[in-house]
């Protein structure tokens, strides 16, 4: 009698990841910084699908680290004849979409102003939009009241107050001399290189949102901020919307709709 050879079924078959993209360069450092949480972010989708965790599973992923003009004195000066920062989004997202990319982050809020009009330009596109994407997490998290660090260009724009007023949550801001000190943060502090500096702007205005506003989360909404505050150095819960928008890149590149 002959022997049989067995063979084991098929698994289930796994669609591959589909190519994603990153508009970086809004600081360069906070663009590399969203490259990790995203490779982070897909390391625990893969794990969550079942998929075993190899390097030839990651997305193909394309970081677009371009320089891209002041992002808050492009709103100040919104005249077509200055140097606009959507031109530089504009083309780096050409770039990516002749790539073959399917879905990208921005990495940094106040670039979302020219969200609509990437998302407009290129329709074939799944252009992820960060503040809306944190306003959802919050509202799943029955969150109520938070604190917004943000740029000059930020507060202006409203990004974050409309998302988070739509989900139902209040967006509280600090007042003009909050946001001059977390602008010194930013600009003098993280892009100049001086951590000790950024670090006590930023924890004073989260500490008065908190302490005078009531506010159950700090929303860390410029990319620069989580380079220097951490919840390993503050008192409070703080939120940092890159990680946010990295879990939303991941879920996009594996075709999972679920948080």
């Amino acid at each position: 009698m002959n022997a049989m050879t067995l063979q084991a079924a098929p698994g289930p078959t796994v669609e591959p990841p589909r190519m994603v993209g990153i508009l970086g360069g809004m600081g360069p450092a906070a663009g590399a910084d969203f490259a990790r949480l995203f490779v982070e972010a897909c390391t625990a989708r893969m794990r969550t699908l079942g998929i075993a965790v190899r390097d030839q599973a990651y997305p193909e992923h394309w970081l677009a680290q371009v320089p891209v003009p002041d992002r808050t004195a492009g709103l100040d000066d919104p005249r077509p004849s200055a140097h606009q920062p959507g031109d530089a989004l504009l083309q780096a997202t050409g770039r990516l979409a002749a790539l073959g990319v399917r879905a990208v982050a921005i990495a940094c809020n106040t670039a979302h102003a020219w969200h609509g009009l990437l998302q407009e330009r290129f329709p074939q596109l799944a252009v992820l939009h960060m503040p809306r994407e944190v306003a959802a997490l919050l509202r799943s998290q029955g969150r109520r009241r938070v604190g917004l660090l943000a740029t000059q260009g930020t507060y202006r724009s409203g990004l974050y107050r409309l998302a988070l007023e739509q989900a139902g949550i209040g967006c509280l801001e600090p007042d003009a001399a909050g946001r001059e000190r977390l602008m010194q943060g930013i600009y003098d502090g993280v892009k100049a290189g001086d951590m000790a500096l950024a670090r006590r702007c930023f924890r004073e205005v989260a500490q008065a949102l908190r302490d005078a506003g009531g506010a159950e989360v700090i929303v860390m909404g410029c990319t620069e901020i989580p380079l220097a505050l951490d919840e390993a150095a503050a008192d409070f819960v703080l939120l940092d919307p890159a990680r946010v928008l990295a879990q939303a890149l991941a879920r996009a590149a594996y075709l999972d709709p679920r948080p």
